[in-house]
């Protein structure tokens, strides 16, 4: 049987034991189940036991990071039988270790990187690949102790170019909460003249684009698609794009752009796979309901389906 697993990972003193006693003592997270939390780190902040048991949830306490083993885990499972597991991770050791180590029933269902605003930078200079691999691998980031000072300097960082999949949010000093994305933060680096799309980045590529086409005004993309073909598209064009599933194989949707090229026409069809580069211009589309971005062509050139063929958010 398929074991949730929910992981939150950050360095000492970030607020992961905070966020996840928040987490451990809602009745939404832990009714009707027993949850296994194991505690990698033991920091400033205790967690109040006789409510987490109030919530079924029972704690085992991992201390060497050797424990962290396949044998070990199966045993952990076996003892308590849980029905989710959470994980409080040491901020210093590596999250791969954690996952090649998962007995294979094992599933990630979130991970989360928690980390305090005030102290990020100091983490980064000087232990930026460990920071990094959190950042990267998290479907939630949340800053701790924001200040508008803070919140302007971790914005421009840009961190979406980091972690393009996840979620960021900020909580502050004052006790309010905002959203790392304020409009002006786009996942790829608008520096650039020219973006090369890569097969996991289309879907951000797109919405992005839709949601900000004037951010993309003048320049060049490259990315791989699929080829659509209609009337109801502006004459002399076609689309391209992926499927993406955005979380279950129900949920499957084309994701395309239009792009212009009478001269392309005759040389592509329907489910086509291409590699096109275009130059990118904002009109009113009808199809967009708007202003949206239209691909003028200065490339198409056919290529062999990516691997994997869906792209996900």
């Amino acid at each position: 049987m398929e074991m949730p697993v929910y992981i939150f990972s950050g360095f000492l003193d970030s607020g992961k034991t905070k966020f996840a006693t928040d987490t451990l003592t809602d009745p939404r997270f832990t009714e009707d189940c027993r949850t296994l939390l194991l505690l990698c780190e033991e920091g400033m902040e205790e967690y109040p036991m006789d409510q987490l048991a109030a919530n079924n949830v029972v704690v085992e306490v991992i201390e060497d990071e050797e424990e962290i083993n396949v044998f070990k885990l199966n045993e952990l499972e076996r003892k308590y039988r849980p029905d989710q597991i959470v994980v409080e991770y040491n901020g210093m050791w590596e999250l791969a270790k954690f996952e090649a180590n998962m007995p294979a029933n094992w599933v990630i269902y979130q991970l989360i990187c928690m980390a305090d605003a005030s102290t990020f930078g100091m983490y980064v200079k000087n232990m930026g690949a460990i920071m990094m691999e959190k950042l990267m691998a998290a479907d939630m980031i949340v800053f701790n102790r924001c200040t508008d000072e803070l919140a302007q300097s971790l914005r421009k960082r840009n961190l979406k170019m980091v972690n393009r999949r996840a979620e960021i949010f900020m909580t502050f000093v004052d006790g309010h909460d905002e959203e790392y994305d304020d409009g002006t933060i786009s996942p790829f680096d608008l520096k650039l003249e020219h973006l090369d799309i890569g097969n996991d980045e289309f879907a951000f590529f797109y919405v992005d684009v839709l949601e900000h086409p004037e951010r993309y005004a003048g320049k060049t993309v490259t990315f791989t698609g699929r080829v659509a073909k209609d009337n109801r598209f502006p004459k002399g064009s076609f689309v391209a794009g992926r499927h993406a599933m955005v979380c279950c194989e129900e949920d499957i949707s084309f994701l395309g752009l239009i792009c212009m090229g009478p001269e392309y026409l005759d040389k592509v069809h329907t489910r086509d796979w291409v590699k096109v580069t275009a130059r990118i211009r904002v009109e009113q589309i009808e199809l967009y309901e708007g202003n949206g971005p239209m691909l003028y062509l200065q490339s198409v050139e056919p290529c062999e389906c990516p691997d994997p063929e869906l792209v996900q958010f």
